[in-house]
């Protein structure tokens, strides 16, 4: 039987940001890959920027154009299958979007886990990635894809290994002094040509703690060098332009972001295998 992957994330563009060159990786080794998407995006940015609260945006509008989208990023990482799961964005927590009966916050959990183990037992996959218990950053529907894909693992016949995309500490310490200094420039930008200043809102759990992203760097379980490939993570991000054109990521350019984005990291959640240590494949073990 050959390698499977399967990556569990929320939104349109979650795929290219943690794991983009991982799967062009794979897709060249030959695994199988497989993209699974739990929301439609709707509470992205609108084609000219207006965020959700804006009398003019349109989920729907804004989850077509992040249709056709992702559908090109897919393309670039040669992901084998995307599933769809097809729920609403439940937009960052304590909006009112999250109250949504369409929403993936406001599923079930046993609900989104039942069709997500469909997909899972169709591909047996042998390692499984998503977001660990903060949903990385505090989006309720990466929590909500941590929930959903834990109980989808516990209706298997078998224990795959399970991953949860991670940063070190190490490493974001020089993304926190790069937005703190973006932020930094933007609102001289702004106080100079007059327009209001907006302070950046800080990430809290959901229980509204401050929330660190970071990982310790000796809780990695995985790195992997996708500097290979890190034109097609590029161009998959690029692929998002709704969303991401204004992100670090592009401000990079591409000659740098091969540089300073070479790596993806990931903290084995699961380990039916008994590894230990730490490693340069997400498969290892199984090859």
């Amino acid at each position: 039987m050959g390698l499977t992957f399967v990556a569990v994330h929320a939104h349109p563009d979650d795929e290219a940001s943690s794991t983009g060159g991982l799967f062009r990786q794979l897709a060249n080794e030959g695994v199988r890959t497989v993209l699974v998407t739990c929301t439609n995006g709707e509470c992205g940015d609108a084609l000219d920027g207006a965020k959700p609260d804006a009398d003019h945006h349109d989920g729907d509008v804004v989850a077509a154009m992040r249709a056709v989208e992702l559908d090109r990023a897919v393309a670039i990482l040669g992901i084998d299958r995307l599933v769809r799961l097809g729920y609403r964005d439940s937009g960052m927590m304590g909006w009112p979007q999250n109250k949504d009966v369409d929403s993936f916050w406001a599923t079930p959990v046993d609900v989104a886990a039942q069709k997500l183990a469909t997909v899972l037992r169709e591909e047996r996959p042998q390692v499984v990635m998503t977001y660990n218990a903060v949903g990385f950053y505090g989006h309720p529907d990466h929590i909500q894809a941590h929930r959903v894909t834990l109980a989808a693992i516990a209706l298997l016949d078998y224990e795959p290994t399970l991953y949860f995309n991670a940063v070190p500490e190490s490493i974001m310490v020089t993304w926190r002094a790069r937005w703190a200094e973006e932020e930094r420039l933007q609102r001289e930008a702004d106080l100079a040509a007059g327009r209001a200043v907006e302070e950046e809102a800080e990430l809290l759990t959901e229980e509204g703690e401050p929330l660190n992203m970071a990982t310790p760097d000796d809780e990695v379980s995985v790195r992997v060098d996708v500097r290979a490939v890190a034109d097609a993570k590029f161009d998959a991000l690029a692929a998002h332009a709704s969303q991401i054109s204004e992100s670090f990521w592009m401000k990079m350019g591409r000659e740098r972001f091969r540089d300073e984005m070479r790596y993806e990291w990931f903290v084995r959640a699961t380990n039916p295998l008994g590894l230990s240590g730490s490693a340069e494949d997400i498969f290892v073990g199984y090859r």
